[in-house]
């Protein structure tokens, strides 16, 4: 898996050039927040399951036909299959997190994940508001740790957003 270094410098080598200011510029902000980015990585794997729990309950609570009788939570094997995917999101995202490339996600998430969906019958909007969710547990959980920019944090989630954002389908 690449990362924001290795892709930067990959494109500087494809195009025969050295690193200019603004490489350099990328390679010292990647390091600068790294320790953000640590931090975040390091509260996803201890509270995973209570992140996705928060946001999912925020889901349910914004959006409760998606549990009732129809909806595509609705049945313990449909709820289990959502709670999972909000899981593999996270999961994924925390990648991207250490990576500081969220760019990795359209190989690792997004390639195919459309059409999966589609032919499942799954709506991608609420799964497009799941991650959202997701990223706003994370960032509250940081706030109080006392971290006070999560701009970084929300760029992977951002990401998976506006990826499978753009096939939004209704929730049946």
């Amino acid at each position: 898996m690449r990362d924001a270094i290795t892709g930067l410098i990959g494109r500087y080598d494809q195009q025969g050039r050295y690193l200019d200011r603004s490489a350099i510029d990328r390679i010292s902000s990647y390091y600068s927040e790294s320790g953000l980015r640590l931090a975040a990585v390091e509260l996803i794997n201890r509270e995973a399951a209570a992140i996705v729990r928060e946001a999912a309950q925020r889901l349910w609570l914004a959006d409760p036909e998606l549990i009732l009788p129809g909806g595509n939570a609705y049945t313990t094997r449909r709820l289990s299959a959502c709670l999972r995917d909000m899981d593999y999101f996270l999961r994924y995202a925390s990648y991207a997190l250490i990576a500081g490339d969220p760019t990795i996600l359209d190989e690792r998430v997004l390639n195919g994940l459309d059409d999966t969906y589609k032919s499942l019958g799954v709506p991608t909007g609420p799964t497009v508001r799941s991650i959202a969710l997701l990223a706003d547990v994370v960032c509250e959980l940081l706030l109080d740790t006392g971290v006070s920019d999560t701009t970084a944090v929300r760029a992977p989630f951002e990401h998976l957003c506006r990826g499978l954002g753009a096939t939004n389908l209704r929730a049946r």
